[in-house]
């Protein structure tokens, strides 16, 4: 998978996970039954500030500073539970609560418009701030994700929460399940997502409350948290040490989302002792869509990422020009170890049993740009984009290549399960193959995905010689699917794809996760050099050569129109909206 030079729309907010606790349980471990039969109607909501007085960094390198005030959303009674969902492009985003009526677990419709998108509640809090003096210096309101920076507020509330870690912004989502737990917490802070305020070093008064029409529509009591805010300036070339000495102290600390409250996962369900994906499990409430398995890759869902030091910012800036794919936190929250492989090559006959198996499908391209192709190639134009091929499940795709003593490749073979986990067949479907280039280095899964730019009537016009992949879980298109997890296993393709030496390797698409590459390299991204001004569309087409077993093969590929323009050198492209998503 390709990295791109900038900030790409696809991202979700990074899920910035608090040290309290590291969550790391799948959803559907958490069933309906798990509710008190008594359990109130509506959850008990309320607004609390972790202190009552903080100090806040201004960083001469990078001036402004980021308003995390330590304040928090509180459940008690039963969960919040939101799932918001869209028919289709052509339909708005819609929210319905999870209320619970006799111990039953019902959906309340909310309001239209109440969310626009799935990245969080719009203008859920009002943030003021006033100086010493008394003036007012900020006035805003602030989004909120109910799955952001989540942590415990009482030692007998439920030890992990059943929802995701984060809200997805890729502008082609089409289901998320947003919560707090009860008897938990979550940060209303927007994290760098939020823009920093130019604030001078003094002593400022912050006032935090919720917004009038959601404390009707969720029964919050109008009191807004007071936190005494003390703004210090500094400068990491002050610091003792370097400046990468103070990102690694920052890191180190625990920043939310990026330091050691993520340890990674020791174990998974479905990926432990007999490597078979995880079992069926009893559902979790009936609106939750969580319900027997699920996913893993580059970002699902994220709720708002905490502020970065400048040093961290500086690092992430220098390693975002790098070419190719890079390791890391793919999902902003954690680096989860990969999925390990069957000991051995499969024995006996190949069979393609009758047990559920995955749905793939393709999203519309976006992030579509006029790109030098990463490197500036004279007299070349290229067309970049962002594709995304995703599980609708209800099954898993689990594939395992295996390789024999002094082979290039590996040969690939894709794995069956029954509900409980027990592998009941396989079948070879393809090879792997080891990527040297820098910024690459792992294994891939050839003929996954292509993509195709076509002419007005749908010809072929150019191919991108991308078609092997890293398979990863990075976005989470759809939690609302049946047998989605809600915690995606493997999230990065540092742990996902192996090593050169590597005998064996096991790569997991989950049920209700997409894996979004972008096509920004020669090679990769069309050269539309030679390519006439007009009307064209981008294909994503998952499973070309229709090699790997799925539940449809008629959903694999989406189309996304393009206007190309411009002269030689100069080369624009126009990108409509799709339907109701206006995102190039």
């Amino acid at each position: 998978m390709t990295r791109p030079r900038t900030t790409r729309l696809r991202r979700p907010l990074l899920a910035g996970a608090t040290a309290v606790t590291a969550l790391a349980v799948t959803a559907g471990l958490v069933a309906a039954s798990s509710e008190p039969a008594d359990a109130a109607a509506k959850p008990e909501l309320s607004l609390i500030a972790a202190t009552g007085s903080l100090t806040l960094t201004s960083w001469k390198e990078d001036p402004g500073v980021y308003l995390d005030l330590g304040t928090y959303l509180t459940a008690e009674g039963t969960p919040l539970e939101l799932k918001v969902t869209r028919k289709s492009y052509k339909d708005p985003v819609t929210v319905t609560q999870t209320v619970y009526e006799g111990g039953r677990a019902k959906a309340k419709k909310l309001p239209a418009g109440t969310v626009k998108d799935f990245s969080g509640l719009p203008g859920f809090v009002r943030v003021t701030l006033t100086d010493k003096a008394g003036r007012k210096v900020l006035d805003r309101t602030e989004d909120f994700c109910p799955n952001n920076a989540s942590g415990r507020v009482r030692p007998d509330a439920p030890a992990t929460s059943k929802y995701p870690e984060s809200c997805p912004t890729n502008p082609f989502t089409l289901g998320s399940v947003w919560g707090v737990e009860k008897g938990w917490a979550a940060n209303t802070y927007g994290g760098s997502y939020s823009a920093p305020v130019q604030l001078a070093a003094g002593t400022y008064t912050a006032k935090v409350g919720v917004a009038k029409k959601y404390r009707d529509l969720f029964g919050i009591a109008d009191k807004p948290a007071t936190v005494k805010v003390t703004v210090q300036e500094r400068s990491y070339e002050d610091e003792s040490g370097s400046a990468g000495a103070a990102g690694r102290s920052a890191t180190a600390g625990g920043h939310a989302g990026h330091g050691a409250a993520h340890a990674p996962q020791t174990a998974h369900a479905g990926h432990g002792p007999g490597h078979a994906p995880t079992p069926a499990r009893a559902a979790a409430p009936v609106t939750s869509g969580a319900g027997p398995t699920y996913n893993a890759g580059h970002g699902p869902l994220r709720a708002a990422p905490p502020a970065l030091p400048w040093a961290l910012k500086k690092d992430q800036a220098a390693r975002a020009t790098r070419v190719g794919d890079t390791s890391g936190q793919t999902d902003g929250s954690r680096k989860a170890p990969a999925g390990r492989p069957q000991p051995q090559r499969p024995a006996g006959k190949p069979s393609v049993p009758d047990v559920p198996k995955p749905d793939l499908r393709s999203l519309p391209a976006y992030g579509i740009v006029i790109s030098d192709g990463e490197r500036d190639v004279p007299g070349k134009d290229y067309l970049a984009f962002s594709a995304n091929v995703w599980n609708a499940g209800p099954a898993q795709l689990v594939v395992d290549g295996f390789r024999s003593p002094g082979k290039a490749k590996m040969d690939a073979y894709q794995y069956f399960y029954d509900a409980k986990g027990k592998q009941v067949g396989y079948t070879p479907t393809g090879t792997m193959e080891w990527d040297p280039r820098p910024g690459h280095m792992h294994w891939h899964f050839t003929d996954f995905a292509s993509y195709r730019l076509l002419k007005a009537d749908q010809k072929e016009a150019v191919r991108s010689g991308k078609e092997a992949f890293c398979l990863a879980n990075t976005d989470a298109v759809d939690y609302t699917v049946k047998n989605a997890n809600w915690h995606p296993y493997n999230t990065d393709l540092s742990t996902a794809c192996g090593e050169e030496n590597a005998i064996s390797v096991r790569e997991v698409l989950d049920v209700g996760s997409g894996d979004t590459y972008t096509q920004d390299l020669p090679g990769q991204s069309f050269d539309i050099t030679g390519v006439p001004n007009g009307t064209y569309y981008i294909q994503v087409l998952a499973n070309p050569e229709k090699r790997l077993k799925e539940t449809d093969l008629n959903n694999n590929s989406a189309l996304r129109k393009i206007v190309l323009g411009g002269k030689p050198g100069k080369r624009t492209v126009t990108v409509p909206a799709h339907e109701l998503v206006n995102a190039n």
